[in-house]
């Protein structure tokens, strides 16, 4: 596909093969966020979660194997869009670095869904039903069949842009709300840690469609965001209050609409935009989910776990906490560094300096 020539992103880009010297410092340092948030699914104990699961309704069942079927679905939607559009459009070395990344975070999220309707589902044709959800489940259908289109679309870079924003930004919101429901009564500790640490991946995911859509040159009408933004919110809402309602894990269907409309509202500010609902969030216990995490650092990894000796290096700090040597962040981008701070982590867990 042609670059488009006045984009700086999308142009031909002779050093794109070589990532140093940085030109995009913003890209590169979403690319080292999402480096030092990387899990597997090994680290997830599911050990519980079978006694859980046996304990809940059947129309609870039902509810947590239809959001496990999409979300199984649609990353890997996802990996289609990156491997057959993006990757081959952008032409930054960083945003590269970024999507490449991002393509191994979403193939270890379709291992962990597909992992868990392993785990909770034993009869084979139920289990091959889910796992097709995109052809035979049509709620699950209707969302794919959305984004879809835009892998093959002949819109512009930004549309498509905004559009997986939205899938990676709205049509996960639902679903991601209704399993931190689950976590607040206390049930199903893996799907919920699992679903702590997707999240989170996710927003870092849009949060980067954001920042590139920053920027692009030539932007879309704030119109046509909010259209594309709409369209998402309604599928989302018909999704998860209609189609498959929340009212299965005991959710009040209004409030989920409202928050939905939140999310969208917020994206929309992150692109630029002006807010097509104005509402609140209406799930206080949502907020939870910014704070930092309690768990005991050796016992338990939490959801906003980072590897320290990455993000340190970023934040312009040596992971030894007592060195004079420049930092990671002072080689690479060129920014002042500041003395390390004394209570840098690697000082407590033992880890070498990554001084140069």
């Amino acid at each position: 596909m042609p670059a488009i020539p006045e984009e700086p992103l999308l142009a031909p880009n002779p050093d794109r093969f070589c990532m140093f010297p940085i030109q995009y410092p913003q890209i590169w340092e979403m690319y080292k966020k999402a480096e030092a948030s990387f899990w597997t699914a090994e680290e997830v104990d599911l050990s519980q979660d079978l006694r859980h699961w046996d304990s809940l309704t059947d129309g609870e069942r039902h509810f947590i194997t239809h959001i496990l079927a999409f979300f199984a679905a649609s990353d890997g939607i996802v990996l289609e869009n990156l491997a057959a559009r993006f990757m081959k459009e952008i032409q930054a070395a960083e945003a590269r670095a970024f999507y490449g990344f991002q393509i191994a975070i979403e193939n270890i999220h379709s291992e962990m869904y597909s992992l868990l309707l392993e785990t909770y589902i034993k009869d084979s044709t139920e289990k091959n039903h889910l796992f097709r959800a995109v052809d035979t489940i049509p709620c699950v259908a209707k969302k794919a069949q959305w984004a879809l289109r835009w892998i093959d679309a002949t819109d512009s870079f930004a549309e498509r842009l905004v559009a997986f924003a939205c899938v990676e930004g709205i049509f996960f919101s639902g679903s991601f709300c209704s399993i931190f429901w689950l976590k607040k009564r206390g049930l199903m500790p893996g799907l919920t840690f699992s679903n702590e640490l997707i999240s989170r991946d996710e927003g870092l995911h849009c949060d980067f469609a954001c920042l590139l859509y920053s920027l692009l040159r030539k932007k879309l009408t704030e119109e046509r965001v909010k259209e594309i933004v709409r369209e998402a919110v309604d599928i989302e809402r018909e999704f998860v209050c209609d189609a498959l309602p929340c009212a299965l894990v005991g959710m009040n269907g209004e409030l989920m609409s409202q928050y939905i409309e939140f999310v969208a509202d917020r994206l929309l500010g992150a692109l630029g935009c002006g807010k097509v609902y104005g509402v609140q969030n209406p799930f206080d216990w949502m907020e939870l989910i910014s704070l930092q995490g309690k768990t005991n650092f050796f016992e338990k990894r939490v959801g906003d776990y980072q590897k320290a000796s990455v993000m340190s290096s970023l934040n312009g700090s040596c992971c030894c906490g007592n060195c004079n040597y420049k930092t990671y962040t002072e080689i690479v981008v060129g920014a002042a560094g500041s003395p390390p701070p004394m209570s840098c982590l690697n000082v407590y867990v033992g880890l070498s300096h990554n001084a140069a």
